[in-house]
């Protein structure tokens, strides 16, 4: 609901903006230069590159969903071989016990604990578009366990604090951009990005566990 206020306030600021600027064009010798301070340029052709910025817009968006088509159907397919040939579940065996910790509520066979692994590991490797459908998977094994399906649950708060923190220990995304981009030296952000994204990591898991009631320093 309250998405759906934010949405309509863009519009209606959009559109305010627009019109202010429209009518501006005739009295932008009264207003003289507060005016494009405050709103911009005035401009007669504001509506029309409104209107053309929102095709632009939509193709742009049909580019970017076909794309992650995909990418989600290659990744997902990709966890499907992994969960059938057993490399998910022994990797989940090995961080199992710092899972069940942060993920009390959960049974500690659950098929989430697989599919948020494979979300982690992927963001640590900065493959950012690779982690979405593996995001989405665990999200939707943990909605699973939700007995309000109208409110996330404890496990779903803790997985989307430490999915948008995103440790991230190699960058492989960002370098990539950096090198097609021309950038003299495409590595020199690893280390920034493995602080920030540490810090931002251990921040997000410590203030989640506190409210959340989570003894990170029991056995």
């Amino acid at each position: 609901m309250v998405l759906n206020y934010i949405w309509i306030g863009f519009f209606l600021i959009g559109f305010l903006v627009a019109l202010i600027r429209t009518i501006g064009y005739y009295f932008r010798d009264f207003f003289a230069e507060n005016f494009n301070v405050i709103f911009g340029t005035a401009d007669l052709e504001v509506f029309s590159s409104l209107v053309n910025s929102t095709f632009e817009m939509a193709e742009l968006s049909i580019k970017i969903a076909i794309y992650l088509i995909g990418v989600m159907t290659l990744w997902l397919g990709l966890m499907k071989i992994g969960e059938k040939g057993g490399a998910v579940n022994g990797l989940s065996k090995i961080v199992r016990p710092f899972f069940i910790k942060l993920f009390p509520e959960l049974p500690k066979n659950h098929p989430a604990f697989g599919s948020m692994l494979m979300n982690i590991c992927a963001n640590m490797l900065g493959l950012d578009n690779a982690a979405t459908p593996l995001g989405l998977k665990a999200m939707k094994d943990l909605q699973e366990n939700n007995t309000n399906q109208d409110k996330a649950t404890n496990a779903q708060i803790m997985f989307i604090v430490l999915n948008t923190s995103g440790l991230t220990i190699l960058p492989i995304s960002i370098m990539a951009f950096r090198a097609s981009e021309g950038a003299a030296n495409p590595a020199d952000i690893f280390i920034p990005i493995l602080i920030t994204t540490f810090f931002s990591t251990m921040a997000g898991l410590v203030a989640v566990s506190i409210y959340q009631k989570i003894n990170l320093f029991k056995g």
